[in-house]
């Protein structure tokens, strides 16, 4: 559609002057004029009507649509897989059982016995769920080259760290790195924030 050229006061009261006798006049004009009459009163003129912008003011473009935004997962659907991973803890190894005991207040005896329980049942769900392999490989207490441009979130420097890579120094802590993890997935239906069901025995 081409633009039409704007009109001028003169021009517009010609026309003015014009329809208004047709409008007496031509009953066919009149209803014709009709429609867009009571559509600039609703404030909505017919699609293609040209309007007249002030001089100087840009056509306004038309605002991109608003995406709604996403809902955010509640905390307990966000971190589901830990928690899972902490009821397995709990239900091998009573690994929150353990932790919520005082045990400076039991003989280390007693201690030393719940943990071997604690240490059994975790280390099993260790490794059913998960693949470890340490970072360096070599034994603890040898001595290790660092490199230049090492990867600081598998190595962790300690001591007297100065100057620029590379080092050299004595391996304290190999270090431990997940190569495979193979958590069973979790239903939808279950409650994520339940790490142990309370436990009743009927009589």
């Amino acid at each position: 559609m081409t633009d039409q050229p704007s009109l001028s006061f003169f021009a517009r009261f010609w026309l003015a002057f014009v329809c208004f006798w047709r409008i007496w006049f031509d009953q066919a004009f009149a209803q014709a004029v009709l429609p867009v009459r009571e559509a600039d009163k609703a404030g909505q003129l017919p699609a293609g009507t040209p309007t007249e912008l002030p001089a100087g003011q840009p056509a306004q473009e038309k605002a991109p649509e608003k995406k709604e935004p996403v809902a955010a997962l509640p905390p307990e659907r966000e971190h589901a897989p830990a928690l899972q991973f902490l009821s397995m803890l709990q239900r091998e190894g009573r690994l929150i059982d353990f932790l919520q005991e005082d045990v400076a207040a039991f003989p280390d005896a007693d201690v030393g016995a719940a943990a071997r329980i604690v240490h059994e049942g975790c280390r099993k769900v260790l490794r059913q769920y998960l693949t470890l392999e340490p970072v360096l490989p070599q034994s603890e207490g040898d001595r290790v080259d660092v490199p230049a441009g090492f990867d600081a979130q598998r190595i962790r420097l300690t001591g007297n760290v100065a100057g620029q890579p590379p080092y050299n120094g004595a391996l304290k802590h190999h270090g431990w790195v997940t190569t495979a993890v193979k958590f069973p997935s979790t239903s939808p239906a279950m409650d994520p924030r339940v790490l142990s069901p309370a436990e009743v025995e009927l009589s």
